[in-house]
């Protein structure tokens, strides 16, 4: 048997609408099984299991990540059992993959990335957006030179209006650790980072409001929610000033509810000394949503690349799976999920306190 196809049997942890879409990702793998789902709704249990033929359903995500039958563990929870489910699994000699974010905070991720290097498998977050079509032609073009030097970016997930679940986990700070900052804010700031080069993050200056959730605005327009049914006790609207190595320096932003001109738009834009591009992604769109901005002929000039979609999710599951049969997983433990949770805990930090937050006072080193 070649080591491509190598048998792999995968557990999923969280049987929601993600969790389903991740395990029929895997499912697309030759070679890929799926072992078994856990998750506390046995309804939803027994209905995938009979779906999907699944060996194994449990209500206790540990007795699914520690089972003997499964090498690898995906995890598609809320935010709060993301740290328990992957050290769990972690220590019980199985590889992850994790729903960003990472963890709820830089401590819990940093527990998890301790647990992998202790293990020595494969810690792997899912951030899938930087494997979009304009984001790896962008990247391409910034390793080749194309912007020369980086000093300024910025990064945004504006929506209109769409708190998700409100009422629910996505809303509580306890499941979730915080709103549209770890939750939209997070995908955004993996782009701006991975379209960077991975800068070291020396300080962030922050500010987040709630002011549309908690009077119950700003839901889903199908999602009409009663303030009776839940608490509302994150942030609606986020804001960051990120100082950059180097003197580079990143805003970022992010809402699920805000009264402005966004429809549930997303982009990074970035500004260089030899070059500027801006990807700006409207109702999640795929094409024509990147222009490079540079000079021909000593005049200013726009390009549009041509942009293939990319396959998100399913980019990032298979190469999860080919680091795995590879058995080359040093370089896999999870540092890049944990620093995006340092930069959005040091964030929150700085909107609680009011003060700028250095990193190097509270990143640890990994």
């Amino acid at each position: 048997m070649t080591q491509a196809l190598q048998p792999l049997r995968v557990g999923i942890i969280g049987a929601g609408n993600m969790g389903e879409h991740h395990m029929k990702s895997f499912l697309k793998i030759p070679g890929v099984t799926i072992a078994g789902i856990a998750d506390e709704r046995l309804t939803r249990l027994e209905q995938l299991k009979t779906d999907y033929h699944l060996p194994y359903v449990f209500t206790n995500f540990i007795d699914l990540a520690t089972h003997p039958d499964v090498d690898a563990i995906c995890i598609a929870t809320p935010n709060k059992f993301h740290a328990p489910a992957a050290i769990a699994a972690l220590e019980a000699g199985k590889h992850v993959l994790c729903e960003k974010p990472l963890a709820r905070t830089a401590e819990e991720a940093e527990r998890m990335v301790r647990a992998a290097i202790r293990s020595g498998k494969v810690l792997k977050t899912m951030f899938n957006w930087r494997e979009r079509g304009d984001a790896q032609t962008l990247k391409r073009w910034i390793d080749e030179g194309g912007l020369g030097r980086v000093y300024y970016a910025k990064a945004y997930w504006m929506r209109r209006s769409g708190i998700p679940g409100m009422g629910g986990w996505f809303t509580s700070k306890e499941l979730a650790g915080g709103g549209p900052l770890i939750d939209l804010g997070v995908h955004v700031l993996d782009m701006a980072m991975f379209l960077l080069g991975e800068p070291k993050v020396v300080a962030v200056s922050a500010n987040v409001y709630a002011e549309l959730g908690p009077r119950g605005r700003g839901a889903w327009a199908s999602n009409h929610w009663d303030m009776s049914d839940g608490q509302y006790e994150v942030e609606d609207l986020a804001t960051a000033f990120i100082r950059l190595e180097g003197g580079t320096t990143l805003l970022l932003e992010a809402s699920w509810a805000y009264y402005g001109a966004h429809g549930d738009d997303f982009g990074v834009h970035l500004h260089g000394t030899e070059g500027g591009a801006q990807i700006d992604v409207k109702q999640y769109a795929w094409d024509d949503t990147l222009r490079i901005y540079t000079d021909a002929a000593g005049r200013p000039a726009v390009i549009a690349p041509k942009l293939t979609e990319g396959k998100g999710h399913e980019i990032v599951i298979r190469a999860f799976c080919e680091i795995v049969r590879s058995g080359d997983w040093d370089a896999h433990k999870g540092h890049d999920g944990l620093r995006r949770a340092q930069i959005i805990d040091a964030c929150y930090q700085s909107a609680q306190e009011g003060r700028e937050i250095v990193l190097e006072d509270i990143a640890a080193r990994l």
